[in-house]
């Protein structure tokens, strides 16, 4: 499944075109490589994304096409939370 798809799916990211645009500016790494939009997810891979001044580190446990909003949160975990002083 695609980087951008997944984050909307997983609602890590509300919109497709603003996950797209987080991942063009290289604020995503997928197992510690910087990542594309378009870059394949699989199962058990280590997402980094950077909001703002905060860290998130993701791992992917499930890929689905379509999800209901309180299953969302099953197709990830988060390992941790840190903020980043800019």
């Amino acid at each position: 499944m695609r980087l951008d798809k997944f984050l909307k799916v997983s609602r890590l990211i509300k919109r497709r075109t603003l996950a797209k645009e987080v991942a063009d500016q290289g604020r995503i790494t997928i197992n510690g490589v910087t990542a594309k939009a378009s870059s394949t997810l699989s199962k058990g891979d280590e997402l980094v994304i950077r909001f703002g001044q905060k860290l998130v580190t993701v791992k992917v446990n499930e890929l689905k096409e379509t999800v209901r909003k309180n299953e969302a949160e099953t197709l990830y975990s988060v390992i941790k939370e840190e903020k980043v002083n800019a």
